[in-house]
């Protein structure tokens, strides 16, 4: 960069933040995962709008977060990208206006002819999370740009991509052979996008978080979109359990609840308001209610982190022991012919264990 100035903080302060945004008189800014979530989260204050940040520019902007976003701190423009660290595919959303709202890219006419065969859509394998083989070709299936699936990168070798260092297993992982025909080889992002037909890219779910449920495929990504509208709820992290006697992965969400919304929260209005806007197979069985802080369920770099919750599972007895703090956690349910979410607690995962209550 040249003829710019650049202020780094020394690390993301949800209470700093803007008073370094203003010191700084900035009108761009970076962010990153749920960042802006956790700014929104915060209380309102008669000096949101005083700044001078005309854009912000990152990627993870979630779809319930990005208008609210824009609109209480009067952000302009968005400047959303969706890329690999590699950056084999790349895309960029430059909004100013609705059309692009909740977009990771666009292509255009030109661009979309010239990549019709690049970037392709692949069926995705419900038993196995991965790209769909034919039993009998063992050849993939491509899908139609507006379905949407996994996305991946036709190409002509494996030099293009310089791979990670050290690891040549990981790096041969990155690469998909025999895909439409024999010898093609494609690159594999690793994530489930669509297409519209006027050429906006929609981001669906990251590969391996996707779960499978009554015999459905359940966009955890949808699924937090959908729950982290509904008022007093901060975060919404969706991931899928194992459960004994099962099949597939249950539904569970961990929630940062507002502090003043938590006493009075109506548990079964949140239930029919899941019921209403989801499928039924994936409106969440569990609720996991996370205690403390604003960003509590975020990664070092404000990414949602599913793995040590996914791993605890919803047995009360494994509370905390992968997620730091986790043991002041409260576990909710909809019991079999519920209407309501309810405390789960160790009698009724024993019940389950037991085989007495079929989900």
């Amino acid at each position: 960069m040249a003829g710019i100035s650049l202020a780094i903080g020394r690390k993301f302060s949800l209470s700093q933040f803007w008073n370094d945004v203003r010191e700084s008189e900035a009108t761009f800014f970076v962010y990153v995962g749920e960042t802006a979530r956790y700014l929104l989260a915060a209380p309102p204050s008669p000096l949101d709008k005083e700044h001078k940040i005309r854009c912000m520019h990152g990627n993870g902007l979630r779809p319930d977060v990005w208008a609210k976003f824009q609109e209480r701190f009067g952000i302009p423009e968005v400047a959303e990208f969706f890329t690999a660290t590699e950056g084999m595919f790349s895309l960029v959303s430059w909004c100013r206006g609705p059309y692009l709202v909740n977009t990771v890219g666009h292509h255009g006419l030109i661009m979309r002819r010239l990549f019709h065969n690049t970037y392709v859509p692949f069926k995705i394998d419900s038993a196995t999370n991965n790209f769909y083989r034919s039993p009998t070709t063992r050849l993939a299936e491509r899908v139609p740009y507006e379905e949407g699936g996994e996305i991946m990168v036709k190409v002509p070798n494996e030099d293009l991509f310089s791979g990670y260092y050290g690891a040549p297993e990981a790096t041969s992982k990155k690469f998909a052979r025999d895909v439409l025909r024999k010898g093609d080889l494609y690159y594999r992002p690793g994530d489930a996008l669509r297409r519209t037909s006027d050429g906006r890219w929609f981001f669906m779910d990251r590969l391996g978080d996707t779960y499978r449920w009554k015999s459905e495929n359940v966009s955890t990504a949808e699924v937090a979109e959908v729950l982290g509208t509904y008022p007093g709820i901060h975060e919404a992290n969706v991931y899928g359990v194992l459960l004994p006697g099962h099949d597939g992965r249950a539904g569970c969400t961990a929630v940062s609840i507002d502090p003043l919304a938590r006493k009075e929260f109506d548990w079964k209005a949140f239930t029919k308001f899941a019921r209403r806007n989801l499928p039924d197979y994936a409106v969440p069985i569990f609720v996991r209610v996370v205690q403390g802080e604003i960003g509590g369920m975020g990664s070092h770099n404000n990414k949602q982190n599913k793995v040590p919750l996914r791993e605890e599972g919803v047995d009360p007895k494994m509370k905390g022991r992968r997620v730091e703090g986790g043991e002041e956690d409260e576990m909710f349910w909809i019991p079999p012919q519920g209407d309501a979410y309810v405390k789960f607690e160790g009698k009724d995962w024993d019940g389950i264990v037991a085989g007495q209550a079929r989900l």
